[in-house]
């Protein structure tokens, strides 16, 4: 059976839950991005091997996925969740002593695997226990607290980095993971209404991707959510170069960039739930279709003209992220929303979508950044016309 509300899980303790292992994603890329220029020098990489430190960690999270899906719908979301949670705070203790760069990009390709393993089951829990317009407004508030531990993040990452080092920004990971178990072992209470014995026998596995894959709804959100993720990544992966080496900015100073970008954020996870209430989803995604192509515009726009400074990044990135802060909770749970028996396997799916289009972007990023600002702005600009014509075209038919 499928409750439309929590009976065993408060929906307060739902949406803490929830913000902690989506969290978990923002933290293991945002407080890590002021210490990349430092690690680089330190271990004597190439910019190539430093965005691998980034992207091999994205890729084993997307791939990842799509064998913990399934075991969360075979064993239940607790299992997997603390197996998870578990390897993870072992891959960050690894990572803080990883004595060069070959061994900081395997122990961090561990840590990716690991985090996805939380980052799914949270998706799939949202749709064991809500029908899909509620779950895309718990899904938000989810995301909202995402916001504000990526608003954190940077900033702390950035001080830490400063005053301790770049191996103490990677301990710090392994803490927060630390608390996240801790939450799992004393207040989770399985959320799966009933686990699928056969989940795991290839011919089952193969039909419920195939359906899964088929399916038009599942198609729009997830091509939604991933263009809107790269669009992200392409700003995370970027940014720690841009501020700091083109404009000059101090890690603290960049901690604040970054901050401000988790806030617009969080005011699209709000301004999201507002629209949702009174518009519905597909009307909802159309909006924040214009605020992200208008913020990647204006951004290309400017810095082809060579007005550069962190005023005009900044401003067209706050609508990007506004927009982002929409797409995400709508894409994400709308993805998942055709399947409440497969919620693992589709939220599997979702999330190797979101991190195969990060990784494309984060290995041509390596190769492209350099002295200027063109690589991070028209990749955003890319991005925010693909995310435009999926919120226009693909969800408005499928959604």
């Amino acid at each position: 059976m499928i409750h439309s509300q929590p009976t065993t899980l408060a929906r307060g303790s739902v949406v803490l839950l929830l913000s902690l292992l989506l969290g978990l994603q923002p933290i293991t890329t945002d407080l890590y991005l002021p210490a990349l220029p430092v690690l680089r020098s330190d271990l004597s990489a190439s910019m190539a091997q430093t965005q691998l430190t980034l992207s091999a960690l994205l890729l084993a999270f997307g791939v990842s996925q799509l064998v913990w899906g399934p075991l969360s719908d075979r064993f239940g979301r607790k299992p997997v969740l603390l197996a998870g949670l578990g390897a993870y705070v072992v891959a960050a203790l690894a990572s803080a002593a990883a004595p060069d760069i070959g061994w900081l990009i395997f122990w961090r390709s561990v840590q990716g695997a690991a985090m996805g393993a939380a980052v799914m089951c949270a998706r799939a829990i949202v749709r064991d226990l809500y029908q899909p317009v509620e779950g895309a407004r718990v899904m938000s508030q989810g995301l909202s607290g995402l916001g504000l531990i990526a608003c954190l993040s940077a900033p702390s990452g950035g001080l830490l980095t400063e005053q301790l080092g770049w191996r103490y920004a990677l301990l710090a990971l392994g803490v927060f993971a630390a608390a996240s178990l801790a939450l799992v072992v004393w207040r989770f209470t399985e959320t799966v209404p009933q686990k699928n014995p056969r989940a795991l026998e290839p011919c089952t596995l193969w039909a419920t991707w195939r359906q899964i894959a088929a399916n038009r709804t599942f198609l729009a959100f997830s091509a939604l959510s991933a263009c809107s993720y790269a669009g992200l990544f392409t700003f995370l992966a970027a940014s720690s170069f841009v501020f700091t080496g083109v404009l000059g900015l101090s890690k603290t100073q960049y901690g604040a960039v970054m901050a401000l970008n988790s806030v617009a954020y969080i005011v699209g996870t709000f301004v999201c739930r507002a629209l949702l209430a009174r518009w519905g989803v597909r009307r909802s995604v159309a909006i924040a279709g214009v605020l992200t192509l208008s913020g990647g515009t204006l951004m290309a726009g400017l810095s082809l003209l060579g007005w550069v400074s962190v005023a005009t990044l900044m401003l067209p990135q706050t609508l990007f992220m506004i927009g982002h802060g929409i797409h995400q909770p709508c894409g994400q749970s709308g993805a998942v929303g055709p399947f409440p028996q497969a919620a693992g396997a589709a939220s599997a799916l979702n999330g190797f979508a979101m991190m195969v289009s990060a990784f494309a972007m984060g290995a041509w990023l390596g190769s492209h950044l350099g002295a200027n600002v063109l690589p991070m702005t028209l990749g955003i600009w890319f991005w925010s016309a693909l995310i435009a014509l999926c919120a226009w075209t693909l969800v408005q038919r499928h959604g």
